[in-house]
């Protein structure tokens, strides 16, 4: 922490017990807690148990099919996506929706997909 109390462009708060620490820093000095790769939440999971990480590999690799839709609970849209398989515009879709899943926040992911 720097002479004013404020954090700097290299530091980043504790995430449990609030401290400023160094960005890099894989522990907290003060609490000895592990930081959270930023990484992580690619498998994060929404409160129905639905995986962001799973719907996106659906959509990537079995798009064409909609598999992923029916995983997201969108059935209409996954047959929708059946029906049209064998034009291969599911395909495409699919691997849009895949790109937008990786790249979806995860309070957007838990909105949308994450309803019990």
């Amino acid at each position: 922490m720097n002479e004013t109390g404020h954090k700097g462009a290299d530091e980043k708060y504790c995430s449990e017990c609030g401290s400023i620490i160094k960005a890099k820093a894989e522990i907290c000095p003060k609490c000895g807690v592990r930081q959270a790769s930023p990484f992580v939440n690619l498998g994060s999971v929404a409160p129905n148990g639905k995986s962001k990480l799973a719907a996106a590999l659906f959509a990537l690799f079995l798009g064409g099919f909609g598999i992923h839709k029916f995983y997201l609970k969108r059935v209409g849209l996954g047959i929708l996506y059946l029906a049209f398989c064998w034009t291969f515009i599911p395909a495409a879709l699919g691997f849009i929706d895949a790109i937008l899943l990786l790249v979806m926040s995860d309070e957007d992911f838990h909105r949308k997909y994450g309803a019990a």
